[in-house]
């Protein structure tokens, strides 16, 4: 399905899946290129299974790579002054945590840079699923304050798999 497509369809693919990032498209080129992907949950493993490949090697140009993939995914509450900066799928699916209190807003966006702070190079992704803002900065609080940069960028890889293949299933119904 997949490798029939023009290159810049493919790109297409992934930047609906995931975040748009030149990185992703870098990464994944040659193996959209040669592997076929008869469902988007095996393209989505296969790209899970390369951003974890780049987190396990110690090149500073694979940290780079991956860097520039998990820190393209929008900030969560980001307020709405720029929507054209998150994608379509990621308005909807932050449109929970953009509603409520001012205070809870400003709560999320220090979360925000104090996680950005503590994991340079990385936002804070979880799988939103309906799930409150409340249950979400409970979340990320935990996970500042355990500081375990390597468990973080796992946790955000299965996030953005979580993420994508719930998008997946969306463009099928």
């Amino acid at each position: 399905m997949i490798p029939s497509l023009p290159q810049d369809q493919q790109f297409q693919v992934l930047d609906t899946l995931f975040e748009s990032s030149p990185e992703i498209h870098t990464l994944m080129a040659p193996v959209l290129a040669n592997q076929p992907f008869p469902t988007y949950d095996l393209l989505i493993d296969a790209v899970g299974g390369r951003m974890s490949a780049l987190s396990a090697a110690n090149s500073p140009t694979d940290r780079t790579i991956l860097t520039g993939i998990l820190g393209s995914h929008p900030r969560l509450g980001r307020p709405k002054v720029n929507p054209e900066h998150l994608s379509e799928l990621s308005q909807k699916e932050q449109a929970n945590l953009n509603v409520g209190a001012e205070e809870q807003a400003e709560k999320l966006r220090v979360l925000n840079a104090e996680y950005e702070e503590r994991f340079p190079g990385l936002r804070f992704v979880t799988f939103v699923n309906g799930r409150n803002r409340e249950v979400i900065m409970d979340e990320m609080r935990m996970r500042i304050n355990r500081g375990d940069a390597e468990q973080e960028i796992i946790e955000t890889i299965k996030a953005m798999c979580d993420i994508a293949k719930d998008r997946a299933s969306k463009l099928l119904q």
